[in-house]
């Protein structure tokens, strides 16, 4: 678009506000469905707060006046820095997203090196010991979170989860010698680890470690839930060849996956416009001899720079909506970025974990 303000006489099918990662995502799928679609963004990056910055635009937004310096840092061109840090499931469904829209094509990864965890320890000076998370049958036997007898009992459990297939009740039969099909569908996750008798322990390793559930909120989730997510697990080890862990991550930053729908938005048609003065969105109002406030609610457009940009849908990252009744906090989390000059402590000094 040669002229920008060409976009203000125009009518959009969505107007999509901040480019963090599931509003890249949604334009790029809505650019590929044929929409035609505007992509704002108040910043002169992409990303948004899941953006990576260089390290010169990491100090500009923390540091005020410091500017990094070589000496202390190394080559400052090394560092991509991500505001919103998380690992991919190499199973999971984003991973099918990447590949089935073809947005794999535009980005290179890697997989993390491994995964760890921290339990308390009596022979530790520090009163605890990092061990690694298990990631083959070799690791899981030698590994120094859970007993013999534990391992040969979570190997039995791990391979029946492999075979289970949530549509087909024939697979629910647990058990070598007294084989028990169980209710998969009715029984939550109390009765379920009740009748598998692992070791606390060992449940703990399996539901946290490998299942990521962040508390103990398993135990009254469906059975087939806690399954699916074991199934993640271990399909995510073996996607593909040379994993070292589950987990992949973008070469060069998170911040790669939202430019990378970017691409595919722009390749399809979308127009997109950073450092953009977005004054707030335009609701329906109350017609003529009607109680003011008493419009619809719908969404009319984007004001932008004082002129206003019509489409009857807009998504938008929440920071851009002014009017915080129609916004709902659900969690906060507190972040802190740490540059070390070494790797962390046993953990066969892994660049990634």
């Amino acid at each position: 678009m040669e002229d920008w303000t060409q976009a203000f006489s125009e009518e959009w099918d969505a107007v999509v506000l901040g480019t963090g990662m599931k509003e890249c995502l949604l334009s790029g799928l809505l650019s590929v469905a044929g929409k035609r679609v505007l992509h704002l963004d108040r910043n002169g990056y992409y990303g948004g707060a899941s953006a990576t910055l260089d390290i010169h635009q990491l100090f500009e937004k923390f540091a005020g006046a410091e500017k990094p310096a070589k000496e202390t840092l190394g080559s400052l061109r090394d560092y991509n820095v991500d505001m919103m840090p998380k690992f991919i499931m190499a199973g999971g469904q984003l991973v099918k997203v990447l590949i089935h829209t073809g947005v794999a094509n535009y980005m290179e990864f890697k997989p993390v090196d491994g995964s760890s965890v921290y339990n308390a320890s009596k022979s530790s000076p520090e009163g605890y010991k990092i061990a690694k998370v298990p990631v083959s049958p070799k690791d899981a036997m030698k590994s120094p979170l859970l007993s013999m007898t534990e391992k040969a009992k979570m190997a039995q459990f791990t391979l029946w989860v492999s075979t289970v297939r949530a549509d087909d009740p024939k697979t629910w039969v647990a058990g070598t010698v007294m084989k028990k099909k169980l209710a998969l569908d009715t029984m939550d996750g109390a009765a379920f680890w009740k009748y598998w008798a692992l070791d606390k322990k060992t449940i703990e390793f399996l539901m946290h470690s490998c299942a990521l559930y962040r508390d103990e909120s398993f135990m009254a989730k469906p059975a087939l839930e806690i399954i699916a997510k074991m199934q993640l697990y271990l399909d995510s080890m073996t996607r593909f060849a040379g994993m070292t862990s589950p987990y992949l991550y973008p070469l060069y930053g998170l911040g790669e996956l939202p430019q990378a729908f970017a691409r595919l938005a722009a390749v399809h048609g979308g127009t997109y416009m950073l450092n953009a003065k977005v004054d707030g969105i335009e609701f329906e109002t109350a017609g003529e001899g009607e109680t003011a406030g008493a419009g619809t609610g719908k969404v009319t457009g984007v004001k932008i720079d004082g002129n206003l940009v019509k489409a009857p849908l807009v998504i938008c990252d929440p920071s851009y909506v002014k009017d915080l009744n129609k916004t709902k906090v659900t969690a906060k989390v507190i972040r802190a970025i740490c540059i070390m000059d070494h790797p962390i402590a046993n953990t066969k000094d892994a660049q990634s974990i």
